[in-house]
């Protein structure tokens, strides 16, 4: 499993974060996924050869529930 870290952008308030936190929670394969509103830090393990395809799952569940969020990936 490898640690990776996002920049979370435009997330209105705590509970819409709690609210993404949990959706993203379901996707299997992804662990230790947390949202921090006051951060703006979403972070994640996954394995590295699925890094892509959960992303796009990600984005999708994202876009769905808060279509303004953005997110894009810590170095």
């Amino acid at each position: 499993m490898t640690k990776y870290k996002y920049k979370i952008k435009n997330l209105d308030c705590a509970n819409c974060a709690n609210s993404l936190e949990q959706a993203l929670q379901k996707i299997k394969g992804l662990e230790n996924v947390s949202i921090s509103f006051m951060t703006e830090k979403l972070i994640f393990e996954c394995n590295e050869d699925k890094k892509e395809e959960y992303i796009t799952q990600i984005k999708a569940i994202i876009h769905k529930e808060e279509p303004d969020v953005q997110i894009e990936e810590v170095s």
